[in-house]
């Protein structure tokens, strides 16, 4: 399987190389499907507490005001059951986000609403006030666009103030995925996830100059993965200050 950030790198260097003149203008793309607030759930199979919150990610994923991403972690697989979703990446992002944030502890399932808070992946009001309150914030004001036409998907980010450098992430998910669990907490039950991530990948950063990346559609879609988005956030792991999803159609 191609390697989605040696790819990344060849789109930049495709975009400083390509003339202007070939560059597809936003008429003959259709942007994407959806924008809104980023929420994250770490969660795992080994945890009997999780599937309430993996079925209310579910809900916010349906909605076209909310990014609703789900990140498998790995730190409860020796409890007898080894998370087949799980990377030791997204465990680390998790305990990143708990360093921003000060706090001592990681646990699932968590939720990390918009870079900036977190709360109880099953507490729905906890977590649709920190919604709330994350949108009248005013943080995410980058007007991030993910426009796709029958072979290519392009990343489009503005111009805008530079107040500190931020860094673009690639995510590459699976809308649903099932899963079996034969062992552990969960064991005997079948479980389903929505966005799942797969692959995430660093782009680089953006430091208020408009830049556009363009990627061939059948790469993203490779091993299976029908859905992307682009989050856009301070330094590493902090507040989400633009982000973008698409699914990825029948007609890629």
């Amino acid at each position: 399987m191609k390697n989605l950030l040696h790819l990344a790198a060849a789109a930049l260097v495709a975009l400083v190389l390509a003339p202007p003149a070939r560059a597809q203008s936003s008429s003959d793309m259709t942007k994407a499907t959806r924008t809104g607030t980023v929420v994250e759930l770490f969660t795992s199979q080994g945890c009997n507490s999780c599937p309430p919150a993996d079925a209310f990610l579910g809900e916010l994923a349906a909605r076209n005001d909310i990014i609703a991403l789900t990140f498998n972690v790995d730190y409860w697989d020796y409890l007898g059951w080894a998370d087949t979703l799980a990377k030791p990446d997204y465990t680390e992002r998790q305990r990143k986000y708990a360093a921003a944030m000060q706090d001592r502890r990681v646990y699932t399932p968590e939720m990390v609403i918009g870079g900036s808070v977190n709360a109880v992946g099953s507490d729905r009001g906890r977590v649709m006030s920190a919604v709330e309150a994350f949108r009248r914030s005013g943080t995410q004001f980058l007007k991030v666009e993910l426009a796709r036409d029958d072979s290519h998907v392009v990343v489009r980010l503005p111009d805008g103030p530079a107040e500190a450098e931020a860094t673009i992430w690639m995510v590459r998910y699976d809308r649903v995925q099932e899963v079996v669990i034969e062992r552990g907490e969960n064991g005997g039950r079948t479980l389903k996830y929505f966005n799942v991530v797969r692959e995430l990948t660093n782009l680089g950063l953006w430091n208020g100059k408009a830049k556009e990346i363009s990627y061939m559609a059948d790469d993203l879609t490779e091993g299976g993965r029908d859905g992307c988005a682009v989050i856009v956030q301070r330094g590493s792991h902090g507040p989400i200050i633009g982000a973008a999803a698409m699914d990825l159609g029948p007609q890629y």
